[in-house]
Formats: C-alpha cells, structure tokens, sequence
C-alpha cells in the first residue's frame, strides 16, 4: 500500500482521492484516527485510545471500535469519483482496548459483485499485534461523486429544500 505520508500530491491518483475524502471526514479525525494508507480495495488507519473514549469498565468502548473499522472500511471499499455506502455491517470484539494503546485497523476488500462488495477489516494494537476486532462490512455503489450530489441537490430541490 502507499503511504499517503510519502506520496507527492499528484503521484497517485487514489491517493489524491484519498486525501480529499479524509479531509472532508470530520468524524474519523475528531476521534484522533490517522489515515496511514490507501489504495483501491485496502486501507490502513491508525487511532489512539484516549481517556474519554473509554466506558465503565475502564477499556475502550465498541462504539469507537466499530467507528474506526467503519473508517477504514469507507476507505477501501470507495475510490476516485465513486460513491459507496455501507449497507451492513458487524463487529466481533475478541480483546479488551485501554487508554493510551494505540489501534490500527487494515481494511481488505474481499470481493465486489455487481454494485456490492464485501469488505473485512481487522484491529490490532499496535505495540504487539494483538487482536482486538474483527468487523465485516457489506456495501452498495450508490453512483459518483458528481452524479450523487446532482441527485441530492434534485431531491432537495423536489422535497421543498429539505433531503
């Protein structure tokens, strides 16, 4: 995979869309996540475990766990011009993540059929490789990026201005 870090803007046209779509996920980067790399099909993201992310029984919560394999996934299953959402997804939680570990989550693109696919995403703690979650995402194509904001636009424009 390119390390988005290492590539020169305009060196690589998935990681020139990758960069734009990371900078509009405001979401992923709140939570602290760090997207390492990316390329059609795979992605890699990095996220620390902070204090306010964790629950009652002092590890980190499911929820921030589904949310960074949900990133990584977002990452690996779209590409450049391409819209594509998740239609389902599950996460099995095997070992417990603390404050100040460090998480990375690989996202692998399974398959694609049609304007589906099925893409797997693993977390591991980053000090010693052990697993943490398995997450599994099913996805749809919904159409590309200019086509898709067309179609909003039209059905805001038909509904009132409301989506």
């Amino acid at each position: 995979m390119a390390d988005l870090a290492e590539l020169p803007v305009g060196a690589d046209r998935v990681a020139d869309w990758a960069r734009e779509l990371w900078a509009e996920d405001t979401a992923s980067r709140a939570m602290g996540q760090e997207l390492l790399e990316a390329e059609n099909g795979r992605c890699r993201l990095r996220m620390p475990v902070r204090q306010d992310m964790t629950q009652g029984h002092g590890t980190c919560h499911g929820g921030y766990l589904f949310a960074l394999a949900d990133s990584a996934f977002a990452f690996a299953c779209n590409g450049p011009g391409e819209v594509v959402v998740a239609a389902s997804a599950d996460v099995t939680f095997i070992a417990p993540a603390h404050t100040g570990d460090v998480l990375i989550a690989e996202a692998e693109q399974e398959t694609r059929y049609g304007r589906s696919g099925v893409t797997r995403v693993r977390i591991t703690r980053e000090d010693d490789g052990t697993l943490v979650a398995l997450f599994q995402g099913r996805s749809r194509s919904v159409g590309t990026r200019p086509e898709r904001r067309a179609r909003t636009a039209q059905s805001a424009a038909n509904n009132g201005g409301t989506r």
